[in-house]
């Protein structure tokens, strides 16, 4: 009996404490009914028509049968050439001043022919386009009102932590006022292969999709701290990674397009890529950080600052430098013409060079390297011709009349670091190759078992690659 009663007291006490501790933790949950009723009405639905064109004359049409083989019969008559269609399409964004502007995404509203703002009480008012920012994705509206419309505060982007909560509310699929919820997955996130690249996104796992474009995401005082722009995706849809332009960004976006209706954005002129840890290790790096240059454009602020392929930029205008994507977050937000400096790592030295900025949207030609005869072998694992030796064909395809084209590469160190046919060889170990007397003088100091870094153009774009010779 003494026993059972033991046992019973004892599960009585755990269970008590596992229920309070359950209360405890849902009572640290955050609650975001409140929030959502207090800014839900100045997030807006905005309804977009653009004035699609038909196919020219000359273009392929098909009949009502989509089939080629009952187009014989039954004519192509449909989409007549220069016909014009009416497309709908929409998104989200939100009031940020009584007067009535209004925040969304480029993308929303790009070749809009009229645009509708829905707000959540059913009234709706004509919008006109202020400004609207292709690079940035962010879009300025304006409707005009004899009421004072409800608006948001903005808050400070640059306060937000990562794992911090955050609030989404938008209009998925046409579902207005759709909240959504999440913490900050990451800061300063920028997206490969975008056209979006100049903008340092926040990554959260707050449920974005199509539809939720421009809308806002909050903190958890109902501040603006972004405006939703994308989703990394494979099949269209909200997959747990969705990427928010800062709201300081777009604030900085807002004043040109107020002031000016368009933007300007600070320019280098430079092509960088990733320092890996074997290039870290090549230059002499402690720690495999910074933008490594694979190619200084002519004419431009790089150049006419001293920067030289083989720099690495580890802190600019007063900013770390960690990835080489944050390099352009930080060159694009600096006024054209002000003067700053970067600290760069060079031939084992830091040093710091001033530049002055320049801007974005100037024409921009690549540089090209600069003489006779080939090379039948050597210990990094190709061969290479000068360029003057090959046919003026040749010559034309490569876009280059001197230098080393590397004309054969063998299985080995070489190919494996990535090193293809037809790439053209500009530094070993920091030091020009112009022709075959350069490269062999080169290849005597190179010692077995070491890892060297060597300069290749593709495409007309430099970019560094590590060799290891084997021992």
């Amino acid at each position: 009996m003494k026993k059972r009663f033991f046992t019973f007291f004892v599960f009585t006490i755990l269970t008590n404490f596992g229920f309070s501790q359950i209360n405890q933790n849902l009572s640290e949950l955050p609650n975001f009914s409140s929030l959502a009723e207090k800014v839900m009405p100045s997030v807006v639905n905005v309804s977009v028509t653009k004035v699609i064109k038909s196919p020219a004359r000359g273009e392929m049409r098909r009949g009502p049968f989509n089939d080629p083989f009952f187009d014989e019969f039954f004519g192509s008559p449909y989409n007549p050439p220069n016909r014009e269609r009416k497309v709908a399409t929409g998104g989200s964004g939100f009031i940020i001043s009584e007067d009535g502007y209004i925040l969304t995404n480029h993308h929303v509203v790009e070749d809009a022919a009229e645009v509708i703002v829905s707000l959540q009480d059913r009234r709706e008012f004509s919008a006109e386009i202020i400004g609207s920012d292709k690079k940035s994705d962010v879009a300025l509206l304006k409707v005009e009102t004899d009421e004072n419309l409800p608006f948001l505060n903005l808050g400070n982007s640059e306060k937000v932590r990562v794992g911090d909560w955050v609030m989404a509310i938008g209009s998925p699929y046409r579902l207005n006022s759709t909240v959504t919820a999440g913490i900050v997955s990451a800061k300063a996130r920028s997206v490969p292969g975008q056209s979006t690249s100049y903008i340092p996104f926040i990554q959260s796992d707050v449920a974005i999709n199509p539809g939720n474009s421009g809308g806002p995401l909050f903190n958890l005082k109902g501040e603006v701290i972004g405006i939703n722009a994308m989703i990394y995706s494979n099949r269209g849809g909200y997959m747990g990674i969705s990427f928010t332009i800062p709201i300081n960004y777009a604030e900085e976006i807002v004043s040109q397009l107020k002031e000016f209706g368009l933007v300007s954005r600070g320019w280098l002129g430079v092509a960088v890529q990733e320092v890996t840890k074997d290039l870290a290790d090549s230059f002499g790096l402690d720690v495999p950080r910074g933008a490594l240059i694979g190619s200084v454009l002519k004419d431009s602020p790089a150049e006419k600052a001293g920067l030289k392929n083989g720099d690495v930029i580890t802190d600019f205008n007063g900013q770390q430098i960690v990835y080489s994507g944050d390099l352009p977050l930080v060159v694009g937000r600096i006024p054209p013409e002000k003067n700053v400096k970067a600290t760069i790592f060079r031939d084992g030295k830091k040093i710091i060079v001033p530049v002055k900025i320049g801007k974005l949207d100037e024409k921009i030609t690549q540089d090209t390297t600069e003489d006779k005869k080939e090379d039948n072998g050597n210990i990094l694992g190709f061969t290479v011709k000068e360029i003057s030796s090959l046919s003026a064909e040749e010559r034309k395809q490569l876009g280059q009349e001197t230098g080393l084209v590397i004309s054969d590469v063998s299985p080995g160190p070489a190919s494996e670091a990535g090193i293809r046919r037809g790439d053209i060889l500009d530094k070993i170990q920091f030091k020009d190759v112009k022709n075959i007397k350069d490269f062999e003088k080169i290849l005597k100091n190179l010692k077995k078992g070491s890892t060297i870094a060597i300069r290749i153009i593709r495409d007309n774009n430099g970019s560094f690659l590590t060799i290891k010779i084997p021992k």
